[in-house]
């Protein structure tokens, strides 16, 4: 069975849960930014629940299928079309041989996940059938979905039930306000008491420039340093440090002035200072957040980090068992 890609929508790309191992090689997990969304989106279908997905960004993609099959849209309110009859999302769509399927403009989140029955079967590149553009790895051709490309699907494993749905109060939730959980460290210390209390007690606004690499945010008070003798290779500016890691979730404020969330296709490591870490259970809202939606970082410890992942890992495991029944 093949997709083909009438229109491309406006950055879709294939995706999984992301490949691992690399990262201290440069190359970054990749994978779906919402993965609770992308996740449910193949158990819907009967798919390992890590199978590949389409991710599409704020407009989807026009896709005509070779055979009949059975798809799933999840995450974003983006209406899909069945030759122009409106589908539901979050549950199964029967399509037929020769059926075109299109999507509405973003309503509500920033990114829908399309499952298709027998996955997307793309080779894999480092365990991983995850596009990483910057790298040219993975997906279809390592980049984003073109007109003219056709998709090849594998195999069903089984027929789902098309009465198969995923209840409200387990999808992904679709805001335009948020808020994020973050861990302070390792180099907070560096603004001073009173301007880190007002970095997190003000509202920031997602900007234009907030895509897999990462997402920035305008709008705050630009942060107070504390003094210092800049250390050997650090350079002058007081955002700056000697080289360091970047753990997938870092804040980093380049001069002082606006916040970037670092996500799952980032370097791994450069020289900013990061105030933080968003903890890894608010990663997928991340992943929703539209630009102009607004923000606003909340401080937690380690400890409630661990809890939000904890209570993150039962969603799951509820979806899986509704699903899987």
């Amino acid at each position: 069975m093949k997709i083909d890609v009438k229109k491309p929508g406006l950055l879709t790309t294939v995706q999984d849960r992301g490949r691992s191992g690399y990262y201290h090689l440069g190359i970054p997990p990749s994978g779906a930014m919402d993965q609770l969304s992308s996740r449910a989106a193949n158990l819907l279908v009967g798919n390992d629940e890590g199978g590949a997905v389409l991710e599409c960004a704020l407009m989807g993609p026009e896709l005509t299928f070779s055979d009949a099959t059975h798809i799933a849209v999840t995450g974003a309110e983006m209406m899909p079309s069945i030759d122009g009859e409106a589908q539901p999302t979050n549950a199964v769509i029967a399509v037929g041989a020769g059926q075109t399927l299109t999507f509405g403009f973003a309503q509500g989140g920033a990114r829908a996940y399309l499952a298709v029955a027998g996955g997307i079967d793309v080779p894999e590149a480092l365990g991983s059938r995850s596009t990483y553009a910057l790298g040219a790895l993975g997906g279809l051709d390592g980049r984003p979905l073109q007109a003219g490309d056709v998709l090849p699907v594998g195999r069903a494993a089984s027929v789902p039930p098309t009465d198969r749905q995923l209840p409200d109060e387990l999808r992904m939730p679709l805001s335009k306000e948020h808020e994020l959980r973050m861990v302070r460290g390792l180099y907070d210390h560096r603004v001073t008491p009173d301007s880190m209390e007002t970095f997190l007690g003000e509202t920031w606004t997602v900007g234009s420039e907030a895509d897999r690499i990462g997402y920035r945010l305008k709008g705050g008070t630009p942060l107070e340093f504390v003094p210092r003798t800049p250390p050997f290779g650090a350079g002058d500016d007081p955002s700056n440090i000697v080289d360091a890691c970047y753990p997938i979730g870092s804040v980093q404020v380049p001069s002082g002035k606006e916040p970037i969330v670092l996500h799952r296709d980032a370097v791994s490591g450069g020289g900013y200072m990061m105030v933080g870490t968003v903890i890894s259970a608010d990663m997928d809202r991340i992943g929703q957040m539209q630009p102009n939606a607004g923000v606003r970082f909340v401080d937690v410890t380690v400890e409630e980090a661990l809890d939000a992942r904890r209570e993150r890992a039962a969603r799951l495991d509820r979806i899986r068992h509704l699903l899987a029944c």
